[in-house]
């Protein structure tokens, strides 16, 4: 747990810290990871239309990250299960702080701020334990790691904050251990939850899916600024199941689970990779890069629209409509009922594009 002089140390420490903005770095709207042509990593800044404004080394391949809301600084984390984190001065270009896990902890490739931004959450596993942990790193301490709090279930993934700096947590459910590599430990009895946490650790909320869908590993969340929650699922049964992939949840409410017809449902074959509302906030998307689609719902849950690309998986909030990434470099520019390719480059876009 972190100690409240912990936390309050470190948000005195950040007022003595200089500012630059995201002006200074070319106000990229948009950060993604990717493989290169020549085999090696990095994380691209990207325009509103998806143009490259930089590009910056990574040393193996990242998964997702985070950005600083006003300070031009990227986190960008492994691909889990992954030791290493990498804070990116996206103005200088260069790594500016490594951040390592503890000894028995991995990075699950997400991360968000909170306390406006004096404060790095990681998402994290305790592997001799098999539970959740949140890390919490002083940005103004040169990202000193200042303490940690439950995760309150088992494989939290992604962690967004919402107003008021409550973090909503997705507990995939699912227990793996480094010595294992990627391999599943735990399907017949894992059991997926949405968290609503405090900075300290106290549970406020926790939604967890019917006996029928425990499988269903809650991945990726998106989150509207009046706290409207979209959440994507995995699921660990068999791809042809047809179950919802996308739910949608208020905290203190129930959660709704939206799905396609039958006929698209079957063909994201069990796979959410990534989640976001449109720039509206009016619908909300999700992709599957193993059935080559791009599904929109509105905020109700209604179905509303398929669209087709192969590999699609990175997905993002534009003012109008959303941003989409595939694995053959493609950018895509998606409206409701649209999708038109915007730019093209020589690498492979990994599964996720974090919006500015």
């Amino acid at each position: 747990m972190i100690r409240r002089r912990e936390f309050l140390a470190a948000l005195a420490a950040a007022a003595a810290t200089p500012t630059l903005s995201w002006a200074d770095a070319g106000n990229p709207a948009f950060l993604a990871a990717a493989k290169e042509a020549d085999g090696s990593y990095a994380l691209h800044g990207l325009a509103g239309d998806g143009a490259d404004l930089f590009r910056i080394p990574l040393p193996a391949r990242g998964h997702a990250g985070t950005a600083h809301p006003t300070a031009p600084e990227a986190v960008a984390f492994a691909r889990r299960p992954g030791t290493f984190g990498l804070v990116i001065d996206c103005v200088a270009g260069k790594v500016q702080a490594v951040l390592e896990s503890p000894e028995g902890r991995h990075f699950y490739g997400h991360g968000c701020f909170i306390a406006g931004g004096d404060i790095l959450c990681t998402a994290e596993n305790d592997f001799a334990t098999g539970s959740g942990v949140i890390g919490l790193w002083s940005r103004a301490q040169g990202y000193r790691r200042i303490g940690e709090i439950p995760s309150h279930a088992i494989g939290p993934h992604e962690i967004l904050a919402l107003e008021g700096d409550v973090l909503v947590v997705a507990n995939g459910g699912i227990l793996t251990h480094p010595d294992h590599g990627r391999e599943k430990l735990n399907i017949p009895t894992m059991r997926p939850s949405l968290a609503y946490l405090t900075p300290d650790g106290t549970l406020l909320d926790m939604v967890e899916l019917p006996e029928d869908l425990h499988r269903n590993s809650i991945r990726h969340i998106a989150a509207r600024p009046d706290g409207l929650v979209a959440f994507a699922m995995q699921w660990q049964g068999e791809p042809m199941d047809g179950v919802p992939l996308l739910g949608l949840h208020r905290r203190g409410g129930i959660a709704q689970l939206a799905e396609a017809d039958l006929g698209e449902q079957l063909a994201m074959q069990g796979y959410a990779g990534s989640v976001a509302f449109d720039g509206s906030g009016d619908f909300v998307g999700i992709t599957s890069p193993v059935g080559g689609r791009l599904h929109v719902f509105d905020a109700d849950g209604g179905f509303v629209a398929s669209h087709a690309r192969s590999d699609i998986c990175g997905l993002a909030r534009r003012d109008s409509g959303f941003l989409a990434t595939d694995g053959q470099g493609g950018i895509w520019q998606a409206g409701v009922q649209s999708l038109g390719q915007g730019q093209r480059f020589g690498c492979h876009w990994d599964n996720h594009v974090v919006t500015l």
